[in-house]
């Protein structure tokens, strides 16, 4: 002890009470606390900053302040895993009548507006080209395709895939920008044959902004976190953390906090409730 006084230049008397004090009451519950965050960053893949890991505490009766959870994370290094990227940027589309949506980004129930884009995921082989539906009201990805070619049958299968899932009604809109793959006769006729209708780009890079904020999601928080080697294992890995973490539990912001297979569910027991 007497060692350990003289290494931190304080007085014998000092030191003694320094390390016989008990924690305070709210030095107690920071670290209560400290570990409920930290058993959260890690269930959700150290991809959750304070405000998500705050309302996941508030969801389970944790009674603490948002600046209280980013002051402890801030302080022993708790933070969002992320990574930044340089991307490809898209040409915007020329000005066309057929956007239906004109940036009002809302939808009352299901099914009633999907979106859609393509995006593409490096790997040692070459590029993997993802195409993928979102559907409006709940942010779940309900269509998801993957190949190592750009081409009409990538949006084709994702939207087939998205109608055996979802089991939409007519008229549902379809909303994508002008590329070749969406403004294909084929594809067109395909999405006729399911009474849908078509909505496009109408000039404004933010005219599918939901979707590209999902494969920002999808990039940072995820793979460009990964170096992949094959396209195979690509595909594996970006379904799993699409179909087991992003849609059943990564909270939303626009949701509440609440993933969106959470929050459809609140949705349909509120229609059975009503019916």
């Amino acid at each position: 002890m007497d060692k350990m006084a003289k290494v931190m230049k304080v007085a014998r008397s000092g030191y003694y009470s320094y390390v016989k004090r008990l924690p305070s009451a709210q030095e107690q519950e920071n670290i209560g606390l400290l570990e409920k965050i930290k058993v959260i960053h890690k269930a959700k893949r150290k991809v959750y900053g304070s405000p998500r890991i705050h309302a996941e505490l508030k969801r389970y009766g944790e009674k603490c302040s948002r600046k209280r959870v980013a002051k402890l994370m801030s302080i022993h290094g708790i933070r969002a895993k992320m990574k930044c990227g340089f991307q490809k940027r898209k040409r915007c589309a020329v000005l066309t009548p057929s956007n239906l949506l004109s940036q009002r980004f809302e939808a009352s129930k299901p099914n009633e507006i999907w979106l859609a884009d393509i995006t593409y995921i490096r790997t040692a082989e070459g590029w993997l080209y993802v195409a993928a539906i979102l559907d409006l009201f709940s942010r779940k990805i309900v269509g998801l395709s993957m190949s190592n070619r750009m081409q009409t049958d990538l949006v084709k299968n994702a939207l087939q895939q998205a109608v055996i899932n979802r089991n939409p009604g007519r008229d549902l809109i379809h909303h994508s920008d002008r590329g070749s793959q969406y403004t294909s006769e084929d594809f067109k006729q395909v999405a006729a044959s399911y009474k849908m209708r078509l909505s496009m780009n109408s000039g404004s890079c933010y005219d599918n902004a939901p979707m590209e904020s999902f494969f920002h999601t999808l990039k940072t928080e995820h793979t460009y976190l990964i170096g992949y080697k094959t396209r195979k294992e690509t595909k594996s890995d970006i379904f799993e953390f699409i179909e087991i973490f992003y849609n059943r539990q990564r909270s939303h912001s626009k949701l509440g906090y609440l993933s969106p297979y959470e929050f459809e569910k609140i949705y349909f027991e509120k229609q059975r409730l009503c019916s």
